[in-house]
């Protein structure tokens, strides 16, 4: 099995990059569709998130712009919220990855680099577009102002660093481009395991 960690800064393209893998016969596996699942009602993450933010509880799920609401008024809460959830998160990927028949399993991580999760990986791709790009498409997404974005935007490790410390590159402008990139990338990957 090789897995290639796929990462990128919000509104770059990972979601979409994501599906041309899978359309290209790789298993995907998502962090952020994951985390979704763990806060949804019956959700491993319920409890342990519910001790910690009381509040953010809303239908026996866990409502993520509360708990952004109760973090950005309470950041120091972010690692206990981390702690909680990371290993679930982590024990979601293994499951994922023990059980996939495919040859190639793409993890999609926005935070691979931060959280060290590319040294478990073979290979490494970064997303990228132009911040016009970016920000249209994080507004188009959910509405927010160009501050918001920015705040959130310098938590994050920048992309031109992502994009440095990773194996290949993706350039998201056009879905054209992304394929043929894909496909360059998983063939390159090919050769090298003949190698």
């Amino acid at each position: 099995m090789i897995k290639i960690g796929l990462t990128g800064s919000m509104g770059m393209g990972k979601t979409t990059t994501g599906k041309v893998f899978e359309k290209l016969g790789c298993a995907v596996w998502d962090a952020d569709k994951t985390t979704h699942k763990l806060y949804s009602k019956g959700g491993k993450a319920v409890t342990a998130v519910a001790k910690l933010f009381p509040s953010s509880v809303e239908n026996g799920s866990i409502s993520r712009s509360k708990l952004k609401t109760l973090l950005r008024n309470d950041p120091d809460k972010l690692r206990d919220l981390e702690t909680a959830v990371h290993p679930l998160v982590l024990e979601d990927r293994q499951n994922f990855q023990n059980n996939t028949k495919k040859e190639i399993v793409v993890f999609d991580i926005p935070l691979l680099f931060e959280i060290g999760a590319d040294k478990d990986m073979h290979k490494t791709v970064c997303v990228f577009t132009s911040y016009e790009n970016q920000l249209e498409r994080l507004m188009n997404r959910s509405h927010g102002s160009e501050q918001y974005f920015k705040e959130l935007l310098s938590k994050q490790m920048p992309s031109n660093e992502k994009c440095e410390r990773s194996d290949y590159v993706i350039e998201t402008s056009t879905l054209t481009s992304v394929e043929k990139r894909v496909k360059e990338i998983l063939k390159d990957i090919e050769t090298q395991k003949h190698a």
